[in-house]
């Protein structure tokens, strides 16, 4: 069924209030076919969680929800797991699913907001692990000829926060399930950011996946607030990556700046610290600001608009490109 002049504000966890000229749902193929025989010349927006999505206007198209589910193994052997997820099916919930199983490779990504089928078109990436790095291949819809497409991961071109998909084939894919190759000798990742902190609070020297999961979940709750209970997309900027050579002159300038290795003479450098240093964390305007606890969050405490919150973006990078000549981008999509 398609609904007319329909509010988007239950579909975006920033909790905006704005309309979609037409709206449906499809949870499968066959469904999502028949929605697309009545797209007319209605522009389309496909959404999941809505966990990455600033709407900042009223759609004058056509908004499907992706709501396909299930989740069932493909293959299996005593070493690991090739399991396929529906692309409307909750993330972290998958999450926790594998850790059930004893499948290990995502639990560093639990309690990320959003859909499975959202993390490989962000190549979402958490704590040391990206997606990129348990993908197995994924089916997407072909909306122009209404073939369904496979993709391995060459295909998809991951990069940082990046993917094919939102760059040289935008818009022309609808992503219905995911697979993914996780382990069952897991192969521990808890020596990136405050994991192996949190596990040493608890006494744990040799942690399982579930255990794992359990410390990134406390760090997690700990700073980043819960979008049912305050209007945020997560992260809102990526962390920047620029040259070593211009690394190492900011941290002859500021010797704490935190800064990672990345590609081949290139640093990451974190964005949450730079935002905080210009004085940005915890700042309020009316009602939307930037999270007290994470400088990387921008929050809507309710009845804000979207255009206020990218002004509020748009002031946050000025003043970092002015302060350190580093140009914050954003992650949030924008619409």
């Amino acid at each position: 069924m398609i609904q007319e002049n329909s509010s988007l504000l239950p579909y975006n966890t920033f909790g905006i209030d704005v309309k979609a000229k037409r709206l449906g749902v499809f949870n499968d193929i066959e469904s999502l076919r028949d929605l697309l025989s009545q797209k007319n010349e209605d522009e389309l927006l496909i959404i999941g969680g809505g966990s990455n999505l600033l709407l900042t206007k009223d759609f004058d198209g056509f908004v499907l929800k992706n709501e396909i589910k299930g989740i069932h193994v493909i293959s299996d052997n005593e070493d690991e797991v090739i399991v396929s997820a529906g692309a409307g099916e909750n993330w972290h919930a998958f999450v926790m699913h594998c850790i059930h199983n004893n499948w290990a490779g995502i639990e560093n990504l639990s309690l990320i907001p959003g859909s499975v089928g959202a993390s490989p078109m962000q190549n979402i990436g958490a704590y040391g692990v990206e997606i990129k790095d348990v993908f197995d291949h994924l089916k997407a819809f072909h909306i122009a000829t209404g073939e369904i497409h496979n993709f391995d991961a060459p295909s998809c071109a991951f990069g940082y926060r990046e993917s094919v998909f939102k760059r040289k084939l935008k818009g022309q894919y609808i992503i219905c399930e995911v697979a993914f190759k996780l382990n069952k000798k897991p192969k521990k990742n808890t020596s990136y950011g405050a994991i192996e902190q949190e596990l040493a609070k608890k006494g744990i020297t040799d942690p399982n996946i579930r255990e794992i999961s359990n410390a990134v979940i406390a760090i997690r709750e700990s700073k980043l607030p819960n979008p049912a209970l305050l209007g945020n997309a997560g992260s809102f900027f990526k962390n920047p990556i620029i040259t070593a050579a211009l690394a190492q002159e900011l941290i002859e300038k500021f010797p704490d700046l935190p800064n990672y290795p990345s590609t081949e003479g290139m640093r990451k450098l974190a964005a949450g610290w730079l935002i905080e240093k210009a004085g940005w964390k915890g700042f309020r305007r009316s009602n939307h600001g930037v999270h007290k606890d994470q400088a990387l969050v921008l929050v809507n405490y309710g009845g804000s608009t979207g255009n206020e919150v990218f002004q509020l973006s748009s002031d946050i990078i000025a003043s970092v490109e002015d302060m350190f000549g580093v140009s914050l981008e954003r992650e949030v999509n924008i619409l």
